[in-house]
């Protein structure tokens, strides 16, 4: 019945993607501004398709943290479940995403009509200097820069792999940083077809002002955000203590643990 409740899910998110793609078309002829509301419309239809088809809920905490105007989101990624989750909390949102996603038929135009930031992996100083000079114009828009400091998803337990790229950002557009931790991956694995019925839990930290040096801001992000994250997967386990996929997280953590002691 899992795999069965995962498989519609998965079809029905697919589907609905696309029948909203083909019939939010209009908005090419809109203003972004105006464009815009398809897009949390859309994140908020395959909530409520988790909610009832797979009993996945999410519970969001610390949303009086979440402030105003131009800012970087900086968020742990563990699944595709925060790629659209996230996206009805913010006014004017922006992702930082692999350019590879610019190319994929209607939804690459979707990415480029709402000024989404791509990167090129492969040019690296190159793709630093445009992102970062993207993020400037955004933040001057008062935007929000959402980015998922690991670059890829690792799963829950995991250790974690933070690029310097937000510290770069945060050091360049003088903008607070909004850390934000999750366990999404108990609930929708980086690997795998199932998905589990559960309370995703999202919570957002009190953000970073400007003005550190970038170690500094690094380390306080990177501990703050696994902090709590540990947290939130050990909220889940006591939840749900005989889920394969929290025994399987709670071992990759004492692993991860062990290798660092």
């Amino acid at each position: 019945m899992l795999l069965l409740r995962s498989l519609v899910f998965q079809v029905l998110f697919y589907l609905s993607t696309f029948v909203l793609m083909i019939l939010g078309s209009p908005v090419f002829l809109l203003p972004r501004r105006l464009g815009w509301p398809l897009v949390p419309f859309w994140a908020r239809v395959e909530l409520f398709l988790l909610k009832w088809i797979v009993g996945m809920k999410v519970e969001y905490r610390g949303l009086e943290n979440i402030p105003q105007g131009g800012y970087i989101v900086a968020a742990k990624h563990q699944s595709a479940w925060e790629t659209f989750a996230l996206l009805p909390l913010f006014p004017s949102p922006t992702y930082v995403l692999k350019r590879e996603l610019r190319y994929i038929p209607i939804f690459g135009w979707y990415t480029a009509k709402f000024r989404q930031i791509p990167v090129d992996r492969g040019k690296r100083s190159a793709a630093l200097a445009a992102m970062t000079e993207r993020a400037r114009e955004a933040v001057a828009e008062n935007r929000q820069i959402l980015i998922f400091p690991e670059g890829t998803r690792r799963g829950a337990g995991e250790e974690p792999r933070y690029k310097y790229g937000v510290a770069h950002l945060y050091r360049s557009l003088g903008a607070p940083v909004l850390p934000v931790a999750l366990n999404s991956g108990i609930f929708w694995p980086r690997r795998g077809w199932c998905l589990y019925p559960g309370t995703v839990v999202v919570e957002f930290l009190p953000p970073i002002a400007p003005g550190l040096d970038i170690e500094t801001f690094h380390a306080r992000l990177v501990e703050e955000v696994e902090t709590t994250t540990d947290r939130l997967i050990d909220e889940a386990a006591a939840a749900a203590p005989a889920s394969p996929v929290v025994r399987r997280a709670l071992q990759r953590r004492a692993d991860r643990d062990l290798q660092s002691a």
